[in-house]
């Protein structure tokens, strides 16, 4: 069984303050679905096949009984990781599901990672089953998972959905009727049942360049958070929550499919990125509310087909993931149409800060919102000082949504006895309350002694007519110490030079020493699974083609 790394006095906080429910999904399922029964819990679009998949709440919670009693025949016991590599399909929803019902610990894994990477996550989660597509654009994860079983002993049952033979996902778990096999099914999920304090979810973080570490969670920490974003939002079981971030992911997770579960809501999902695609299903499923990160909400909006459909159901966009550019949530709020929510988070805090719907416009605009009731935030000094209103310092979170630890990593627990959590983003907060975040403390440009602000550089350059995204890193330099360089992809038809950059910023009149020394136009950037810009590829490029001895 895998143990919290929360402190008692942490866990007697949550529950004090009120923001612990003690309820897992299933028992938010139990509440609200014999109500939901025929209603449309879950549909999907498979790329690969072109085949539409819709579910009943009825269907849903049937094919999940009988994919649980397939785990538990294959010697899934209470404490055991699942991992499954899946796209937005509904199996990914039946599956998670199928882990609560008896005990199982949920382990989803992004579909880009290939041997190296699940080689790792998968020893370290001692994952006796795995579950992945036969094959997922153009790629054959079925073969993948062949090669990679002899390094990972625990390893003992992969399947494959659309697979053949032994490794049939659909032969084992669907076809077969465990439930008439199994005459005590009932008991052994109250027996099983997964626990609100039990660690449910094992999701890796992306976007580093060392070891993956594997955060934990639990349904307290995970409704904690969640029920917070209900009211926040104003959702019911009438709204319709679609989901193009991959389920993979704790957004996915936990706004695309926790949530409108929990509601006994409608869940639209999409598994391949593409803006067009979204915008049908906004239209033909009248979609009210949706979540994703920065590139997403930038391709919605700038799509040149957007006014050729009806997405006027669209009420909410909540984005974060990375710091938005204002410009951005002031176009999206135009061409949309919709409440543009920006808002902060991590795979460990999940979603901490976001903007209100009746906020003013420049809160709306200019900053990364409120922290939600049951977590706080604050920025310190390198000494761990707290700073003042409006004041550049590093991003600390506590509270009821925190993670509960990493796998087998006690010691990168970065938490102190008072519940701070170091987030490694540097941050502003002001006199209200409402958080910008300015950038990751790792990615701070010192030139020449002077720090450059590198989110307003961004932000300005965001601004630009020819440009669509910028990112900006630095550059050692013998003589400056840093220089900086900035990456930009432009809109359809545009062209940028140097000289073109230098000109807009002495007509935007910012101080000349914030300036990029360096332009590099780029077809797009590198990114993490959830769409993050992965700085420090740019910054190894950056090295391999400017840095000077």
């Amino acid at each position: 069984m895998i143990e919290s790394q929360l402190s008692p006095q942490l866990v007697q906080q949550a529950r004090a303050g009120g923001h612990w429910h003690d309820k897992t999904l299933l028992d938010f399922l139990d509440e609200v679905a014999p109500s939901r029964l025929d209603k449309v819990a879950v549909t999907d679009l498979n790329s690969m096949t072109g085949q539409a998949s819709t579910l009943s709440y009825r269907q849903l919670l049937r094919l999940s009984k009988r994919i649980a009693l397939g785990l538990a025949a294959l010697g899934v016991e209470r404490g055991d990781v699942v991992s499954y590599q899946l796209p937005n399909w509904w199996q990914f929803v039946a599956l998670h599901l199928a882990c609560l019902r008896i005990g199982a610990v949920t382990n989803p894994v992004m579909p880009i990672f290939r041997h190296r990477e699940l080689t790792f996550m998968l020893g370290l989660a001692e994952s006796k089953v795995m579950i992945v597509p036969r094959e997922f654009r153009g790629f054959d994860h079925a073969a993948m998972l062949s090669e990679i079983q002899p390094a990972v002993p625990q390893l003992k049952h992969i399947f494959a959905i659309g697979g053949e033979g032994d490794m049939s996902f659909e032969k084992h778990f669907i076809e077969r009727r465990w439930e008439q096999e199994t005459p005590h099914a009932e008991q052994l999920f109250a027996e099983r049942r997964m626990r609100p304090d039990e660690v449910l979810q094992l999701l890796y973080t992306s976007g580093t360049t060392g070891e993956p570490k594997g955060a934990l969670h639990t349904s307290n920490t995970h409704f904690a958070n969640i029920v917070e974003w209900v009211k926040r939002c104003g959702l019911s079981s009438e709204h319709v929550i679609f989901m193009p971030s991959p389920m993979a992911h704790q957004t996915g997770f936990l706004i695309g499919m926790e949530l409108p579960l929990m509601l006994g809501a409608k869940m639209v999902l999409q598994d391949v990125w593409d803006a067009q695609v979204a915008l049908t299903r906004v239209q033909d499923e009248g979609v009210h509310f949706m979540m994703a990160a920065t590139p997403f909400l930038a391709d919605l909006t700038d799509h040149p087909a957007l006014p050729r459909f009806d997405i006027s159901t669209l009420d909410i966009f909540i984005s974060a993931g990375a710091p938005i550019p204002r410009a951005l949530v002031q176009s999206a709020t135009e061409r949309l149409k919709a409440h543009i929510v920006s808002g902060w988070g991590m795979t460990e805090n999940l979603l901490v800060t976001g903007t209100r719907l009746l906020d003013a416009p420049e809160k709306v605009f200019g900053t990364d919102g409120l922290s939600v009731p049951g977590m706080e935030i604050r920025v310190v000094d390198a000494a761990g000082q707290a700073l003042g209103v409006d004041q550049e310092g590093e991003l600390q979170s506590r509270g009821a949504s925190h993670f509960v630890g990493y796998l087998k990593r006690p010691e990168r627990y970065d938490m102190d006895a008072q519940g701070w959590f170091k987030t490694g983003d540097l941050a502003r907060i002001d006199a209200d309350g409402y958080v910008r975040i300015t950038g990751r403390a790792k990615d701070i440009i010192i030139r020449g002694g002077e720090n450059v602000p590198v989110i307003e550089v961004e932000q300005l350059l965001h601004k630009h007519p020819a440009i669509q995204v910028a990112a900006v890193v630095g550059v050692p330099d013998a003589r400056m110490g840093e220089r900086a360089v900035a990456y930009v992809t432009l809109r359809s038809g545009q062209s940028l030079t140097l000289d073109d950059m230098k000109k807009y910023f002495e007509e935007q009149k910012m101080a000349k020493q914030y300036w990029p020394e360096f332009l590099a136009v780029v077809e797009d950037f590198p990114r993490t699974p959830s769409g993050k810009i992965q700085k420090f590829r740019l910054r190894e490029m950056a090295r391999e083609q400017y840095e000077t001895e």
